[in-house]
């Protein structure tokens, strides 16, 4: 059985092609990938170079591996063919690894595997390789040299012909090594045996003085830990949370930001750690000072920050900076524009940017100003993949949506007509947003002589094959006996994009909405025939997907 449907593969280069969890033949493949990938991200404990003396003990097995800077994949086999994909859904086939992987696995007798590794690139210069070369090359390729330089670097077997590992980690390394040592793109993790702490940290200072990024250490008896050296990062406060109890009189936490190439700031997170007694009573005499409105509201343990103004440069180290979600979707927070004719902040829109880990204040920095050399975010940028990083978020615009199907029928009872319509559309924008979904279909049922005379219904779907299957459900129910066609409909074939700004919760793509009362007088067939005939889906007014509307009686189908 094949593992994807190649057609619906878009390919980059030569026979290289990437698509969309849609392609998969499983369709619960990707939900086992995240759920691999969030059970190891929960077991392993980040840690700083300097507890690694107190963390490991003398006389235990360590295996300890080098941490790989790339992009976690699951490498897929059965039956002669692989695949990769990742836990945001994107699938990959036709890369020289893949090929190389597929034929090792088969000559060592597996029929069916999933393994999980890192995908990254070895430049050819020797550099140290970068989540950001493996985003660019497998995004867009420039020639086949940079398709051979992408590589799989395995650390763990998922399933192996059909059954769940449960092996002990060494068991799963010796059968990795057995199974992919003869390798060039595709090989196993770089991974020593050691004794002790001290032997661990030589091992890591070796690894990071060659351009590493850290190391993974795994033990039976301790556990699993992954070392990393912090990172400092200068932002700009632009808000503050006050102390309880003990901490009455002093400022409990910070609201922080970095600034893009536009001028407009991004929120970066909070830090709560790392002052003094003596700082916090200082940082909140000076916040009080600053105070300011703000259309953008940011909780934190259920308490809003009180926004101020953005004059104030600190620097903070952090652990690590998290792009994505354990399910592959980007981590996005807010932009935000100061403006400083109104003394307020002004929401712009959510982008993708990072979450951090063990964030703590170092100090002031008073010879730094809010600036987009000072504060920039290319601090984060060049540590992790940021998407859209570069793009002035004035201009970012939402895809337009594209409409697939459109059915408009009357039916005349009691001297009435009944109008009942269907709408179906591609949003275009699940790629740029999680907000949106791909598909919707949109349910207009009309009667004036009913106590209710609009009843609207939305259904939702990412898969192509399914939003026809609810397109089709709906149709037969609602198009019975007797509704006849209105006429043919002026062909609308996009919807305006949505604007930038809003932090509302409204409906996205929504038609308009009908009549709030029932109409005074009968309406004639012409009438209900016209009104169908103008109707049209106006713009997405918000960031937020459509709401639910208000169901039919019999409609029972959930969607997913």
């Amino acid at each position: 059985m094949s593992l994807i449907n190649r057609g619906r593969m878009e390919i980059k280069l030569g026979d290289y092609a990437v698509g969309a969890a849609t392609v998969l033949a499983d369709p619960m493949l990707i939900a086992r990938i995240q759920d691999y990938r969030r059970h190891i991200a929960t077991r392993m404990v980040p840690i700083e170079p300097d507890q690694i003396l107190k963390r490991f003990p003398a006389a235990a097995d360590y295996l300890v591996s080098l941490k790989v800077d790339g992009e976690f994949n699951a490498l897929v086999y059965a039956d002669g063919a692989a695949i990769l994909a990742n836990p945001g859904g994107t699938v990959r086939i036709g890369l020289p690894l893949i090929k190389e992987a597929a034929d090792l696995l088969r000559s060592g007798g597996v029929q069916r595997a999933m393994v999980a590794g890192e995908l990254y690139y070895a430049d050819a210069q020797g550099k140290r390789p970068r989540v950001h070369d493996v985003t660019r090359v497998a995004r867009q390729p420039a020639s086949q040299a940079e398709l051979d330089g992408l590589r799989f670097a395995a650390f763990d077997i998922v399933e192996l012909d059909g059954k769940p590992n449960a092996d002990a980690y060494p068991n799963v390394l010796a059968k990795l090594k057995n199974l992919l040592c003869k390798g060039k793109h595709c090989g196993v993790v770089e991974t020593v045996p050691l004794k002790d702490g001290p032997a661990i940290e030589k091992q890591h200072k070796k690894w990071v003085d060659a351009g590493a990024e850290g190391a993974v250490v795994r033990s039976e008896t301790v556990g699993t830990f992954k070392i990393k050296t912090r990172h400092t990062l200068d932002a700009v406060i632009i808000g503050f949370t006050e102390g309880t109890d003990e901490r009455a009189g002093m400022v409990h936490d910070l609201l922080l930001a970095v600034m893009r190439g536009d001028g407009n700031l991004h929120v970066l997170g909070r830090v709560g750690g790392g002052f003094s007694t003596q700082d916090r009573r200082d940082f909140l005499s000076d916040l009080k000072d600053r105070v300011v409105e703000s259309d953008y509201v940011e909780v934190n343990d259920q308490i809003a920050y009180r926004m101020v103004r953005p004059e104030l440069v600190i620097e903070i180290s952090i652990l690590e900076m998290i792009p994505q979600t354990t399910r592959g979707v980007a981590i996005k927070t807010m932009v935000i524009h100061w403006n400083r004719e109104k003394r307020r902040y002004e929401v712009v829109r959510r982008l993708p940017l990072v979450s951090l880990t063990s964030p703590q204040f170092v100090r002031r920095r008073e010879d730094k100003a809010v600036n987009p050399t000072d504060i920039r975010i290319q601090q984060v940028s060049d540590l992790v993949e940021v998407p859209f990083v570069d793009r002035d978020t004035r201009q970012l615009e939402r895809p337009r949506s594209t409409i697939l199907k459109r059915e408009v029928r009357t039916k005349e009872m009691k001297g009435a007509v009944m109008v009942r319509k269907l709408v179906m559309w591609q949003t275009n924008k699940e790629a740029d947003s999680d907000d949106y979904p791909a598909y919707v279909i949109h349910y207009t049922d009309y009667s004036p002589n009913r106590k209710t005379p609009l009843e609207r219904e939305i259904r939702v779907s990412s898969s192509p094959d399914q939003i026809k299957d609810l397109w089709e459900e709906l149709a037969t129910e609602g198009f019975t006996k007797g509704w006849v066609p209105a006429g043919e409909s002026p062909a609308v074939k996009e919807v305006v994009a949505t604007p930038k700004t809003s932090t509302a919760v409204a409906a996205a793509d929504e038609p308009e909405a009908g009549p709030a009362k029932p109409a005074k007088k009968r309406t004639t067939k012409k009438e209900a025939a016209d009104a169908a005939a103008e109707e049209t889906v106006p713009a997405a007014t918000s960031d937020a997907p459509p709401p639910p509307a208000k169901k039919r009686a019999g409609s029972k189908k959930s969607v997913d």
